[in-house]
């Protein structure tokens, strides 16, 4: 039996044409080439539950300014910061927020998804 999709509520917000990809107890969602986000709900290391959120350095000071639930995404206390931001799923003002990136992501916002190398099958 599948898990149930982490956070679901955010498919609706989402343009058409999306790809869902499950991996690693995740769901992965794509737009052509582009992975936007992961959805993560795990009992396995929960602070890093929520939505994560691909992007690119130069981009998060910005998207932090318009969502500011966003933060840095860090594992394991490496302090680098990584190009994904983590919306945790205990922020303040979850669902709100969740929205607003589906809305960016909606919009064709250049600052949300990375080209990848390979396109999910």
């Amino acid at each position: 039996m599948q898990k149930p999709i982490p956070f679901a509520f955010v498919l609706d917000y989402l343009p058409t044409g999306i790809i869902l990809k499950r991996m690693f107890g995740m769901l992965y969602i794509y737009s052509g080439k582009r992975i936007l986000m992961i959805l993560r709900d795990s009992q396995k290391t929960p602070e890093w539950n929520g939505i994560w959120v691909a992007s690119q350095a130069e981009h998060h000071q910005s998207l932090k300014k318009h969502i500011p639930e966003l933060g840095a995404f860090i594992l394991d206390g490496d302090d680098r910061h990584s190009d994904w931001l983590l919306l945790p799923e205990k922020a303040e003002d979850f669902e709100t927020a969740a929205i607003k990136i589906c809305e960016l992501i909606t919009h064709g916002d250049p600052r949300i998804g990375k080209v990848t190398e390979k396109p999910p099958l």
